[in-house]
């Protein structure tokens, strides 16, 4: 006689179990229709592997696994169609796009394998002036700081209040090095500030040191972005803080950078990204007119947030989340969604 056993259920996967109970809460803080709630992720870099001087930075294996969880929980769709049916009041629910900033090589070498074997698209936008052995002046800074012997730096001749000499004697020496550094340059009017960087480089080949010219992407693999399937946003042609400069000249990087993507990738360039991107401190309602002028159908910012019908196109809020747990993760961005 065949004895009776309770019959065993199939393992449900931590991924399938956390899809479950995510999504009810999701579809509840973001449904679809009129009342969407539109969530916009930005990275920087997809590291092949982690940094020791900047651990928090995403490398491919952290990458890998957000790309599953968002495919779990979200409906991802390209930022343009997003944006559109946002308009139009039919944006799905649990809607959420990714944006990457600056043009960083890695975006293309790492990020895409990653994005394509989920099934994701996501939009890169590309500040052009660095393009094709650029480097972006932070990365000037950082690298020196990252590269240079000894213990300590000598930058007497950046005549910087308060920064004649950086502390190189441990590994977060370095990191708050970096950061002091940068931060110095950071809001400097562009002129001065690209005076300040060549000095640095200067000093770099006192020292002896050998920056990099491979950070950041090629024509070329813009050019392949556009062709898998990915959309290329405007950054600026020199990444400023557009609030500082003339009126003339935040039009000229807001327009030529879309021109000079257009002819990369011989599409329209329909979205923007404001460098930095902090309303009243990098950019003002002057620049969100430009943009809107020039011919952008949307703007990007750097504020936390979600977007809504309500949210002006030109101002259009974006998030990261840090967490690398699974549950935190998705539980910052049910919090960015629940945001008044």
């Amino acid at each position: 006689m065949q004895v009776w056993q309770p019959r065993r259920s199939r393992p449900i996967s931590a991924l399938r179990l956390d899809a479950e109970l995510m999504k009810p809460v999701l579809q509840w803080l973001a449904p679809a229709g009129p009342k969407a709630r539109l969530s916009t992720l930005i990275f920087h870099r997809v590291l092949a592997q982690p940094d020791p001087l900047f651990p928090t930075e995403v490398d491919a294996k952290r990458f890998d696994a957000i790309c599953a969880w968002l495919r779990a929980w979200f409906n991802v769709l390209p930022l343009d169609e997003a944006v559109q049916q946002l308009r139009e009041g039919r944006l799905p629910a649990r809607a959420l796009g990714i944006s990457f900033d600056d043009g960083y090589a890695d975006n293309h070498d790492v990020a895409l394998p990653i994005l394509s074997r989920h099934g994701l698209q996501a939009t890169f936008f590309v500040t052009t002036g660095f393009l094709n052995g650029g480097r972006m002046w932070n990365d000037t800074m950082i690298e020196l700081v990252r590269r240079a012997p000894g213990p300590e730096l000598d930058l007497s001749a950046l005549a910087l209040p308060a920064l004649d000499t950086l502390d190189l004697s441990s590994l977060e020496a370095r990191r708050q090095s970096a950061r002091r550094l940068t931060m110095a340059l950071k809001y400097l009017p562009l002129a001065e500030r690209a005076e300040k960087v060549a000095h640095v480089e200067v000093i770099a080949r006192q020292r002896a040191v050998v920056l990099p010219v491979d950070l950041m992407m090629t024509a070329q693999q813009v050019r392949a972005l556009r062709v898998a399937g990915m959309q290329i946003g405007a950054h600026t042609v020199n990444h400023p803080i557009l609030q500082t400069l003339t009126d003339e000249a935040a039009r000229t990087e807001i327009a030529a950078g879309r021109r000079q993507l257009e002819d990369i990738v011989d599409a329209p360039v329909k979205l923007f990204a404001y460098p930095n991107g902090k309303l009243g401190q990098d950019y003002s309602a002057r620049d969100a007119a430009l943009a809107r002028d020039s011919g952008f159908d949307a703007a990007f910012t750097t504020h936390a947030g979600h977007s809504t019908a309500r949210t002006d196109p030109f101002q259009l809020p974006r998030y990261t989340p840090w967490q690398t747990d699974r549950w935190r993760f998705g539980l910052q961005l049910a919090r960015n969604l629940s945001k008044a």
